[in-house]
C-alpha cells in the first residue's frame, strides 16, 4: 500500500497540448504510488479558454468545481452534442472519445480532470 499527499501549493504547472487561455496543474501522477494508474489535474480556464477537439488518450472524467464549461461530445458518426456543465456536474469519457471544451461563462472556471491510464 502507498499514498501521496499533494498540498495545493505543491501542484505542478504544465502546458497541456491543444489547450488555450488556461492554467493547468498536475496533482497526482501514476508513478507516485505503487501500481498507480490515475492522473489527477486541476485546470483554471479563463472566459473563452478551452481545449481543442481531440480523442481522449485515456478513460477520463471532467468535474466542474466552479464556473461553467461547454463540452462538445462526439459519437461514432462524428455528430456533436454540446452540453453546458456547471459546478457539481461531471462527464465521463471512454478512451478514444472525441471531445472538446470551452468556458462559455463570464467568470473563470475550475475543472478537475481524472485520467485513468491502462496498466502495463
Amino acid at each position: 500500500m502507498s499514498y501521496k499527499i499533494t498540498k495545493a501549493t505543491e501542484a505542478v504547472k504544465y502546458d497541456a497540448p491543444g489547450h488555450f487561455d488556461v492554467r493547468t496543474t498536475r496533482l497526482h501522477n501514476p508513478a507516485e504510488v505503487n501500481e498507480g494508474t490515475i492522473v489527477h489535474g486541476l485546470s483554471h480556464f479563463l472566459p473563452g479558454g478551452g481545449a481543442n477537439v481531440a480523442p481522449a488518450n485515456f478513460e477520463m472524467i471532467y468535474y466542474i468545481i466552479s464556473g461553467e464549461m461547454t463540452v462538445e461530445l462526439y459519437d461514432d458518426n462524428d455528430n456533436c452534442e454540446k452540453v453546458v456543465l456547471h459546478a457539481g456536474d461531471s462527464v465521463h469519457f471512454g478512451k478514444g472519445t472525441k471531445r472538446g471544451c470551452l468556458n462559455t461563462g463570464i467568470v473563470s472556471a475550475q475543472m478537475m480532470t481524472i485520467m485513468i491510464k491502462p496498466q502495463g
